[in-house]
């Protein structure tokens, strides 16, 4: 029988371990757990007020942490370009997915259409961001639950994308490699951009993949901990707002790339009738940890098969539009060798002037690994975003959380939260 949560009014800001009194029915106890911020299944900032009846919970109130940074509100003190140092740190897990989820929303604010050339490589970069994003995730699956070595199956090859990003931009961690209309500069050597991918695609990943695969998917104990764990069914992922992995777990077949297609994903990509790249979407019905896990298992492998399409395919020709100097940097031969191009340098770094930003709003979101990142930006005509809001898919996903673990046993709490892939900074309010 379903667990049946019986009502009990009880102060949640309570000290950290209380016994209460008794239910509503005047039987039994309840007791009021703080779970986290220090717990390990946490990352040190979430906290979970848990109303426990034994070992069962009948009711869980998050909090959405303390990494407050007003992170929004950065953005109307920092020009287009320069804020996405600050995007970057919503999701640092696969951030160059938030520089070009970003660079999107102010792209369509400017009505720019990017070059063939940026497009396959954002396109690129961002499948590159969500392998990144899932490795982690799928290798957590285990060590949140007491294992170890999946987690370091898939760290290990996070760390081949991290010198793939640190060679395109300088930086492991934050390339902040998108600028609006184009990037900070095209690949150093395409060459050797493409032989560092091919090799992480087709020779070091795919091992690891097996490997956590073999681990995992016929564990006894793991399927034990996560098949029937934390349900959400279809209609309550549709209510909820739900997107990404958590929401295709649950039956619900709608991911950006192919609802509303964008970048590589587009027919016509390149100006000249390319057909958009071809990949399937995964989706499962039974909405538990499980199917998440292997939802997120196969987007990894799928967003490999989009990276094997174009990597010899990335076209030719300038990586920036060319906008006579309104959002673009020159670049550095043309600033070093020319005094106009010093002179537009100078102009959009140190005095803002050519940024010629209508006087609008806009909205633009791509499908990142938790699903739908997305930007709105008001503009009063300024170099600046009068205003800039987020959509951050852990945000709006977090808040089913206390409706999954009801009923559920404490030790489940750490699978479902794990599932639901929370990136505490993208929480920021």
């Amino acid at each position: 029988m379903p667990y049946e949560v019986k009502p009990f009014d009880v102060d949640v800001e309570t000290t950290p371990y209380v016994k209460a009194d008794q239910d509503a029915n005047g039987t039994g106890d309840r007791w009021t757990l703080n779970f986290g911020p220090q717990h390990p299944a946490t990352h040190t900032t979430l906290r979970i007020v848990l109303e426990l009846d034994g070992e069962r919970v009948a009711r869980a109130v998050p909090h959405i942490g303390y990494l407050h940074s007003g992170f929004e509100k950065l953005a109307e003190h920092l020009d287009y370009n320069q804020y996405v140092t600050i995007v970057s740190r919503m999701n640092y897990v696969s951030p160059i997915s938030n520089d070009i989820a970003w660079h999107t929303a102010a792209e369509v604010l400017f009505g720019i259409d990017i070059t063939p050339r940026c497009k396959a490589v954002r396109t690129i970069l961002a499948e590159l961001g969500r392998i990144q994003d899932h490795l982690l995730c799928v290798g957590t699956a285990a060590l949140d639950l007491g294992a170890f070595t999946a987690f370091l199956y898939g760290f290990n090859e996070r760390e081949r994308i991290y010198d793939i990003l640190d060679y395109i931009s300088g930086q492991r961690f934050h390339p902040d490699w998108s600028r609006v209309g184009g990037a900070m500069a095209d690949l150093p050597d395409e060459a050797v951009f493409k032989r560092m991918v091919k090799r992480f695609i087709h020779e070091q990943m795919p091992p690891a993949i097996a490997d956590i695969e073999k681990l995992l998917n016929r564990n006894r104990i793991f399927r034990d901990r996560t098949q029937g764990i934390g349900v959400l069914t279809r209609e309550d992922a549709i209510a909820w707002s739900i997107t990404g992995p958590v929401a295709r777990a649950s039956g619900v077949r709608r991911d950006l790339r192919k609802d509303e297609p964008y970048l590589c994903y587009a027919d016509n990509w390149d100006n000249r009738g390319a057909q958009a790249v071809q990949f399937k979407v995964p989706v499962a019905n039974d909405g538990d940890v499980f199917a998440r896990y292997l939802v997120r298992l196969e987007e990894i492998k799928q967003s490999a098969a989009i990276i094997d399409q174009l990597i010899d395919n990335i076209p030719t020709g300038p990586m920036n539009v060319n906008d006579d100097g309104k959002v673009n940097l020159p670049d550095k031969a043309s600033v070093y060798g020319s005094i106009e191009g010093l002179i537009q340098h100078f102009e959009l770094v140190m005095t803002n002037r050519g940024w010629e930003a209508p006087v609008a709003e806009a909205y633009g979101a791509n499908e990142t690994a938790n699903g739908e990142l997305g930007y709105y930006i008001v503009s009063d005509g300024g170099p600046r975003p009068w205003r800039a809001k987020c959509r951050p898919p852990s945000f709006i996903n977090y808040q089913v959380f206390p409706k999954l673990v009801e009923g559920h046993l404490l030790s489940d709490i750490v699978a479902v939260l794990g599932s639901l892939n929370v990136i505490a900074a993208e929480l920021d309010r």
